[in-house]
C-alpha cells in the first residue's frame, strides 16, 4: 500500500468510528423531547429503548439513523477498499455505536448499526434475515431473541453465499461481540423473565423488551 492509500484507510476508519459513535437516541431525545433516554426504561441509547421511552415516531427516526451510520461507511468501504481493509471500516461504526467516544465509552448493543452494515455488504442475506426477525417478533414478542437469532444468521448466510473470507471472519467476530452485549438479555431469556414487546393489536400492555434490539 502506498502512503496515500494508508492515509485514506486510516482516515476512513476513524471517520466510520466517529459516525458510529453519534448517539442518535440521545440527540433525538434531548433536542425534540427534552428527555435523556439514558435516564428512562432500560437506560440504553438504542432503538428499542427509544421506542419505549419516546414512542414510535422517535423510534423509527433513530432506527433509520442508526442503520445509516452502519450502511454508509460499509458501502463506501466495499466500493473503494479491498475486503481485508473494508471489514475494519465496516466494523468501526458498530464499535462506535457500542463504545461511543461521545458517551465516554458507553453506547447501544449494535444491532441496528450492524443491520446497516449487513445491508451494505450482503443485501440478499439482509432481506432474508429481516423476514426472520419480523416473524420472531410477531410470534414470540421478544425483541432480544429476534435480534440474537438475526445476528446468528449473519455468519450462516455469509458462509452459505460464499462471500469473501474477510467477510466470513468479520461476521463471526461481530456476532460474538453482539452476543456478549446481550448477555443480560440471554440470562433473562433463560430464566423466563425477559419482557415482551407490546404489539399494536395485543391486549398485553407490558413495556417493550429490555434493551434487546438496539
Amino acid at each position: 500500500m502506498s502512503a496515500l492509500e494508508v492515509a485514506a484507510f486510516v482516515a476512513m476508519l476513524l471517520a466510520a468510528y466517529l459516525v458510529g459513535s453519534i448517539p442518535f437516541g440521545v440527540l433525538v431525545g434531548k433536542l425534540f423531547y427534552h428527555v435523556d433516554v439514558r435516564e428512562h426504561g432500560s437506560g440504553n441509547v438504542g432503538t428499542t429503548n427509544v421506542f419505549r421511552v419516546l414512542g414510535k415516531k422517535a423510534g423509527v427516526v433513530v432506527l433509520v439513523c442508526d442503520m445509516l451510520k452502519g450502511f454508509v461507511p460499509a458501502f463506501i468501504a466495499a466500493s473503494f477498499f479491498n475486503p481485508w481493509l473494508a471489514i475494519f471500516i465496516a466494523a468501526a461504526p458498530v464499535v462506535g455505536h457500542m463504545y461511543s467516544v461521545f458517551l465516554k465509552g458507553r453506547g447501544g448493543k449494535g444491532v441496528a448499526t450492524g443491520a446497516g452494515v449487513v445491508l451494505a455488504l450482503v443485501p440478499l442475506a439482509f432481506g432474508i434475515i429481516l423476514v426472520v426477525w419480523v416473524l420472531l417478533i410477531l410470534t414470540t414478542r421478544y425483541v432480544s431473541l429476534a435480534s440474537l437469532v438475526a445476528t446468528l444468521l449473519v455468519p450462516v448466510f455469509v458462509f452459505a453465499f460464499g462471500d469473501p473470507l474477510p467477510y466470513e471472519i468479520a461476521a463471526v467476530l461481530v456476532t460474538v461481540v453482539i452476543f456478549w452485549a446481550h448477555r443480560g438479555n440471554i440470562r433473562r431469556l433463560i430464566a423466563g423473565n425477559e419482557n415482551r414487546v407490546r404489539l399494536p393489536w395485543s391486549r398485553d400492555h407490558s413495556a417493550l423488551a429490555g434493551g434487546g434490539g438496539s
